[in-house]
């Protein structure tokens, strides 16, 4: 069922589903919210809120993923928004839409919706609210966080081993809590390997516009970088073009990146962020929604968080990213979550 264009935000067009769960619920409307436990057998309405594309490669379509898991195997009601730009009154107009369509758990995904969940939650006691990559917590309000930046740790030590300029590079897009972890960690990883050598680090304002990407690729490269750390969405494509360009080696994230594109990426830091979001429907059926907690998810579940690497990585870089996974689960590594270094600035 396609739901008509919301008046609000006309950037909010371009996808609005509502699908329901088995064909004998077909034209039937979300059940009302519910705040007290539910039989593990009854289907819970969610709705879901993605703050960009859902056909990004990357974050936004890993969440999507994870709706996507619940609606199949758990037979949740499922709606989503996408399409929302990160701003704060699109993204409180966006859940205030879902929250009122009869949803029992509306799921925020991206840390980005921190504070607009915030809000919208403390308006609609009724209804649940998680944030996935989140740092919020209310009575009716949890973050399920899988930790991206302990992968981002591990891809720092591999850029730092690779690179033969003695220059590597990081980019990513708007200035969200996990992304800025990420970053804190990468840098931690590089410096911890090997502290002589250089970092480029950028947040471009933007996750998925490719043509910008690609000109902060191109002036990290003439900066020195031979390998780069992307954490963008959409607008990775446009770092690949310029990596293939002039032979740079690109370290991807969220999702394999080694697997879709060998020849551009050495490695990609996974941290597969659908675990959060079907996590979090599963338990809201199960009536264990953990309200006031955040759920954290790291490399001790290798499913969750790890780095893949290209088969041209040497056994010795390999060793060397083994021991300090081994180092984050076992608590010996304390991977950094702020940096407070010098920036790379967008091209003119």
């Amino acid at each position: 069922m396609q739901l008509p264009d919301l008046k609000y935000a006309p950037s909010l067009r371009s996808r609005r589903h509502f699908t329901l769960a088995g064909a004998s619920l077909l034209g039937l409307p979300f059940a009302g919210g519910c705040i007290g436990p539910m039989p593990a057998a009854q289907a819970v309405s969610v709705g879901g809120l993605f703050a960009g594309r859902i056909d990004d490669r990357g974050f936004m379509e890993a969440g999507w993923r994870g709706l996507e898991r619940a609606r199949t195997e758990l037979g949740a009601q499922t709606r989503h928004i996408a399409g929302v730009q990160p701003r704060r009154d699109l993204l409180v107009a966006a859940l205030t839409e879902l929250a009122t369509s009869g949803a029992s758990l509306v799921v925020a995904h991206g840390g980005q919706n921190n504070e607009a969940c915030t809000e919208v939650a403390a308006r609609f006691p009724q209804v649940k609210f998680m944030v996935t990559q989140g740092a919020v917590v209310a009575a009716n309000l949890c973050s399920y966080d899988v930790l991206q930046e302990e992968s981002a740790y591990l891809a720092g030590v591999l850029a730092a081993l690779s690179t033969r300029t003695g220059t590597v590079g990081h980019m990513s897009g708007i200035r969200v809590r996990p992304g800025l972890k990420g970053r804190a960690a990468y840098v931690a990883g590089v410096r911890a390997t090997n502290p002589d050598v250089k970092i480029a680090t950028n947040f471009s304002g933007d996750q998925d516009d490719n043509g910008l990407s690609r000109r902060v690729a191109l002036a990290q490269m003439a900066a020195g970088a031979d390998v780069i750390f992307t954490m963008l969405n959409a607008g990775r494509e446009g770092a690949s073009q310029a990596c293939r360009e002039k032979g740079t080696r690109q370290i991807g994230n969220v999702v394999d990146w080694v697997e879709i594109d060998p020849r551009v990426f050495i490695a990609s830091a996974i941290a597969d962020v659908s675990i959060g979001v079907y996590d979090g429907v599963r338990d809201m059926q199960q009536g264990k929604f953990p309200a006031g907690t955040i759920r954290k998810v790291g490399i001790a579940n290798p499913q969750a968080v790890r780095l893949t690497m290209a088969s041209d990585v040497p056994a010795a870089v390999r060793n060397a990213v083994a021991r300090a996974a081994r180092g984050i689960a076992s608590g010996a590594i304390k991977v950094p979550e702020t940096y407070d270094g010098p920036e790379f600035p967008n091209p003119a």
